[in-house]
């Protein structure tokens, strides 16, 4: 059996009227079957009960500090008040929705800083809802990576989906296709392959992790004759990071590098933009795959889907990708114990 974090794992309500009060509440009712570890929520207590009454589960909710919420676990489903309220109904998010979204997020974080929590969880958020709030961020990754800031400096935040069956990394996230062909960089290839390469040995316990890189052009460029990013900006990379003895595959054709047989040459994609990463890990590992943050000094994960708003209060609503997103929080922060 894994190592278990001492600390419990803070969990974000996400959006209110979505389906992380349904899949936390599915979760935690599966805690001894799955031998979950220990995690509370912070959010609303009134919201949650509301939500499990609406689903018919058999659920008792302890309001608790997060020093109380180790203890409060296997009995109960720890809640950790954050001073915001949370009004909305299922699927319908209302003016509550932001404020109670973000300030989850930002306690999430103060908790693991300051030693309450072992690790951060988040669940889904609606980002239309929040940028109707006023919310600059592209999305949750960017937003984490504010709030790691120290002394002014922003860390590089590398979102990382993984499941048992494969890991990805897109080098440009939350932007259209113009503009990351415009930010597309040796260096950015650089420092986010040094960021993954770190993080899987000290988090995923991989001594000597194998990566592979994509091409950005069919077929990889073809030899410059249907682009010439590979030859001008991949491949000089490429060979920055071999220098520093990391094992660096590529420039690989991205449409033959996901099959099973391909797969098993490596420990984690990295590709130069977010769908040519994210369809692959979404074929094959829809329902448990994991949103990894990489790059910031806590640790992060969360479900690899959205807020569901159609099935929100149903009970339809599948735990899986919570489950495992709270499991590997769990693996991830024991190794950073060792």
């Amino acid at each position: 059996m894994a190592k278990q974090p001492a600390k419990p794992l803070a969990l974000t309500l996400g959006e209110p009227a979505g389906i992380g009060p349904d899949i936390t509440i599915a979760a935690w009712l599966k805690r001894r079957e799955l031998g979950l570890p220990a995690f509370y929520l912070l959010g609303d207590e009134a919201l949650i009960a509301r939500r499990a009454k609406a689903l018919g589960a058999d659920v008792r909710i302890a309001s608790v500090s997060a020093s109380e919420a180790g203890a409060a676990f296997p009995e109960a489903l720890p809640v950790v008040a954050t001073g915001e309220l949370a009004s909305a109904e299922p699927g319908k998010p209302d003016a509550s929705s932001a404020p109670a979204a973000l300030a989850s997020i930002r306690q999430a974080v103060t908790d693991v800083r300051e030693g309450r929590a072992g690790a951060v969880v988040t669940n889904p958020i609606a980002k239309s809802v929040l940028y109707r709030a006023g919310f600059r961020h592209p999305g949750h990754t960017e937003f984490l990576a504010e709030l790691a800031a120290e002394d002014g400096r922003v860390p590089q935040p590398v979102m990382m989906l993984w499941s048992p069956r494969l890991a990805v990394v897109p080098v440009t996230i939350h932007v259209s296709l113009r503009d990351a062909l415009a930010q597309l960089t040796s260096e950015l290839i650089i420092s986010t392959v040094r960021i993954v390469a770190t993080e899987l040995k000290s988090r995923f316990g991989i001594s000597n992790p194998r990566v592979a890189i994509s091409g950005l052009n069919p077929h990889a460029g073809e030899d410059g004759s249907l682009g010439h990013e590979e030859q001008t900006v991949i491949a000089p990379a490429l060979k920055t990071l071999r220098s520093e003895g990391i094992e660096a595959k590529g420039p690989l054709p991205a449409d033959t590098m996901f099959h099973e047989a391909a797969r098993n040459g490596y420990d984690c994609a990295v590709c130069m933009y977010h769908d040519q990463a994210l369809i692959p890990i979404k074929t094959v590992a829809f329902d448990d795959a994991v949103n990894v943050t990489l790059g910031l000094p806590f640790i992060r994960t969360s479900p690899d889907h959205g807020t569901a708003f159609d099935i929100a209060g149903t009970g339809k609503a599948n735990p899986a990708s919570l489950i495992a997103a709270l499991m590997l929080a769990s693996r991830m922060a024991a190794a950073k114990t060792r």
